[in-house]
């Protein structure tokens, strides 16, 4: 295995499971955040020689993976609507636990993908204004109305009663 191989190899193995975490919250389906981080790791390898700074890989493979999703919903790729067994209603949850965990996931699907995007960017990955603009290639001013929107569709999801009124 060449030096590019091996050093590519180790970077995938340090990385892949974060990326992996970030697609899923991104698409909701754990099947398409595999895609989605095979196809941007495939994309990274291609690109992996003209790669010059590579203590920036982590924000240029973020920036690949957000890409991917965004074109595949360009595309088409992603239903928005997906058959379930489960009612649409999500019971709130009573304490901070796992249940928290399970029921924000859950509306966090229910967040249109651009305004997810954001909210994922900016609150999982925790990027600045600036950065989350710089990934998305959108202004600022659209980062931050995307996620005042995000927020409160989430809200509404999570919590009916307070998702109705505006803030």
């Amino acid at each position: 295995m060449s030096d590019r191989d091996t050093a590519f190899a180790e970077y995938f193995a340090a990385r892949s499971d974060a990326l992996r975490g970030t697609a899923y919250l991104l698409c909701g389906d754990w099947h398409r955040a595999e895609d989605l981080v095979q196809t941007t790791f495939t994309k990274l390898y291609v690109a992996w020689r003209r790669i010059t700074r590579h203590d920036a890989l982590d924000a240029y493979a973020r920036q690949t993976l957000v890409r991917t999703f965004v074109s595949e919903l360009r595309r088409g790729w992603f239903r928005k609507e997906r058959v379930s067994e489960a009612p649409a209603d999500v019971p709130a949850a009573s304490t901070g636990s796992a249940e928290d965990r399970l029921v924000l996931l859950a509306a966090l699907a229910g967040v249109p993908p651009r305004q997810r995007a954001v909210l994922v960017l900016r609150y999982w990955e925790d990027l600045s204004v600036e950065q989350t603009a710089r990934v998305l290639g959108c202004s600022e001013g659209t980062v931050k109305s995307q996620a005042a929107r995000g927020l409160q569709t989430l809200r509404g999801l999570v919590n009916p009663e307070q998702g109705a009124k505006v803030r």
